[in-house]
């Protein structure tokens, strides 16, 4: 109370007695009044930007006084900027004006800012200061951030110093920023927030890089991942882990092993003399599997595995994470035919086989699965014995003969002499396909080589015994020329025969030359059954015609025709039948004709 009564003192021309009466203050006009009551007051002027403090707020205003006879209300969005705003706080304020329809003193903050903004913005340029700004919105490229009530640019690789793969997650956020760039021509302001964790980050990296040592564990992030490996945050520093140093296993795509933002320990494989290139690897934290493979596994063991990648030469089987073996091509069938891996197994396939090869100093290992089948050739001389028949189905040709195939892994070759006792064949294909089956009979076995000697036409039998007492020297045969060669003719004759007869055999006996397609009677002079030769002759028949004293020549002829002619007929008629392949037939025709010519 003392106090109060230092400060205050009574008026002391104070009229008591008209303050009784009720009329203390008659004196005084109310202009004066007014005019003192002013004078307690700020002088504001419309369009003034000035300091004020926060009073009240709440969600949707800030009450801000100025010292001014009233206070003024702001929107909170023009305070998004600043979610730390609080009670007492000083702000600028723009007057926009000191009284509306109801009294109101009528402020904004937003224009406040933008008044002073290039100014600041500039400032904060020059002097590296850092600022607060509000992210408003997406952009191609970046976001828009408020500054000072100002619109400014933030590039996408200014965000953070490790890539941003979701912008939304930042809109409606306040951060701190650098202005690093001011184009004054056309209004545009550029920041960053990358730049405020770089100089921090730097010292870091320094720290990091200055400790690094080969065979050092660390523990990283997981930053980006690539087709060929996976980049490590290390705390400012990166490092590359190859997708060959990810796992001991077989890794189609990084993504497989590690995943985005993942927090993983990697060893420090290498890096260059800068420390800028950091080779990581993360299967070196863990035992090579070859190193936990069952010590009692040894070759001739059974295993199973899972076809992981294939090549025309083979296929890699992961018979244990890590641990892999190859089949070659070779050991997958004991068919010797070349072919490639895919004709067997694809990549997923869950295969059973034998360990051929184990080296494991060198963690190699070969494997075989036709080594899981009994070898065909084993008991080839009981299963296919000389003189056997067969049926094979043709694999390949050669000028020289077919390659057959009885069953897989057991091959064998039919000689192009062996294939027909009377057709003259230049090529198989004209005899055969590829593909198709053909009846074979067993000639010969190199198991050695794994070669069968193999012939067709000796399931039928040789004709030519027959051939040898139809086509008699001297007998006499129709036939027509089919080709005309420079050394002689190609002759057609009855049972699919053919006979060969040279130029000075081929003349008529007008003196003119026979052609092709013509049809003429050809008389034998030599028939060699072991080289199926039949060499014909047509001037020889009328040649001995002339040179014959009497009739008896011409009778004897006639008579040598028509005896060949009537054999013909009987041969004719079994030979076409059966098409010289029904045996018991042949052998009968064969001993008429052998009692006939007795």
């Amino acid at each position: 109370m003392s106090d109060l009564t230092s400060k205050v003192s009574p008026v002391a021309d104070f009229d008591w007695d008209a303050y009784e009466n009720g009329d203390s203050l008659v004196n005084v006009s109310k202009e004066d009044l007014e005019k003192k009551y002013d004078q307690t007051l700020n002088v504001v002027k419309d369009k003034d930007v000035v300091m004020g403090k926060v009073i009240s707020m709440n969600k949707r205003e800030v009450v801000v006084n100025v010292g001014y006879k009233s206070d003024g209300i702001v929107s909170m969005n023009e305070f998004r900027y600043n979610p730390d705003l609080k009670i007492g706080d000083e702000v600028e304020v723009y007057i926009e004006s000191q009284e509306d329809k109801k009294g109101q003193l009528i402020l904004s903050h937003k224009k406040a800012r933008a008044a002073r903004s290039w100014d600041r913005v500039n400032s904060a340029l020059e002097n590296n200061e850092i600022i607060k700004g509000y992210i408003k919105c997406r952009t191609k490229g970046g976001m828009i951030v408020d500054v000072f009530g100002i619109e400014a640019f933030l590039p996408g690789s200014q965000i953070d110093v490790k890539p941003i793969r979701d912008y939304d997650v930042f809109v409606g956020k306040t951060m701190e920023f650098k202005v690093v760039k001011i184009n004054h021509e056309f209004k545009n302001v550029v920041v960053s927030h990358k730049a405020l964790i770089e100089a921090e980050l730097e010292q870091q990296k320094k720290d990091i890089i200055s400790k690094l040592e080969k065979g050092q564990v660390l523990e990283g992030t997981v930053k980006n991942i690539t087709s060929y490996g996976v980049f490590i945050d290390l705390g400012g520093v990166d490092g590359l882990i190859h997708i060959t140093d990810l796992s001991w296993g077989r890794v189609t795509h990084p993504e497989e092993v590690v995943s985005l933002d993942q927090k993983l320990n990697v060893v420090i494989l290498d890096f260059d003399d800068d420390k800028k290139r950091i080779a990581l690897g993360l299967k070196q934290l863990t035992p090579h599997p070859w190193d936990a493979l069952d010590a009692n596994l040894k070759v001739g063991d059974k295993v199973k595995g899972k076809v992981v990648v294939m090549a025309d030469y083979g296929a890699f089987v992961e018979i244990a994470p890590g641990v892999e073996g190859l089949i070659h091509v070779s050991e997958m069938s004991w068919s010797q035919h070349l072919r490639s891996a895919q004709d067997f197994m694809k990549v997923g396939d869950e295969v059973e086989a034998v360990i051929l090869t184990l080296d494991r100093e060198e963690r190699k290992m070969s494997l075989g699965i036709k080594q899981l089948k009994p070898d065909p050739w084993d008991n080839i001389e009981t299963k296919y014995a000389v003189g056997s028949k067969h049926t094979a189905k043709v694999r390949n040709f050669t000028n020289f003969g077919v390659f057959v195939e009885i069953e897989e892994g057991v091959d064998g070759l039919i000689h192009i002499s062996d294939l027909s006792w009377t057709k003259k064949i230049k090529h198989p294909s004209e005899f055969t396909q590829i593909g198709a089956d053909i009846d074979v009979q067993v000639l010969e076995i190199d198991k050695e080589n794994r070669r069968l000697s193999l012939g067709h036409k000796q399931l039928e039998e040789n004709p030519w015994d027959v051939f040898e007492t139809i086509f008699t020297v001297d007998s006499i045969h129709e036939g027509t020329i089919v080709e005309l060669l420079d050394k002689g003719a190609v002759i057609a004759l009855p049972y699919g025969v053919e006979g060969f007869a040279t130029p000075k055999h081929l003349v008529k006996e007008d003196g003119s030359q026979a052609k092709v397609d013509e049809k003429l009677d050809f008389k034998v002079i030599e028939f060699n059954k072991d080289a199926k030769r039949i060499i014909l002759s047509h001037s020889r028949i009328f040649e001995d015609s002339q040179k014959a004293a009497n009739g008896e020549a011409s009778d004897k002829k006639d008579f040598k025709k028509k005896k060949s002619s009537k054999k013909a007929e009987t041969f004719n008629t079994n030979i076409e039948k059966t098409t010289l392949g029904d045996i018991e037939e042949l052998a009968a025709l064969k001993d008429q004709l052998s009692n006939d010519a007795k």
